[in-house]
């Protein structure tokens, strides 16, 4: 069983920046693809970002290319999300995510075998 816990979330005003972590712990949580999801109220659930074990490999979405870069601390067994210029429309709950599946397959499929509670962020005009 992998646990993950984000935090970092807060308020930010637009063209601002935020740094998310989340961290994993459990069994054999180092070997895993890490990843972010997103939800905003009465919306679906949106992939992010996903890095793979070594931290070599990174897939993101669409949406986020060229503004938020994910990273990973192994030693820390820490993943991280790293935002900048943000928009209104980054406004939403982001989820931590762990599977043992590449990168591009956790960013097409939006799927995750363990999930974090969740750290709400907020941008605003």
């Amino acid at each position: 069983q992998v646990q993950l816990v984000e935090s970092g979330g807060g308020s930010v005003q637009a063209g601002g920046s935020l740094r998310l972590s989340c961290a994993a712990s459990g069994y054999n949580s180092r070997g895993y693809t890490m990843g972010w999801f997103r939800q905003a109220p009465g919306k679906e659930r949106a992939f992010v970002a996903a890095i793979n074990f070594s931290g070599y490999v990174t897939y993101y979405g669409d949406p986020v290319k060229g503004r938020f870069t994910i990273s990973r601390d192994n030693a820390k067994n820490t993943v991280y999300l790293q935002m900048n210029s943000l928009k209104l429309e980054d406004t939403a709950i982001y989820y931590c995510a762990a599977a043992w599946i590449t990168p591009q397959t956790m960013g097409t499929t939006n799927q995750g075998d363990y999930w974090g509670q969740g750290t709400q962020v907020i941008v605003s005009s």
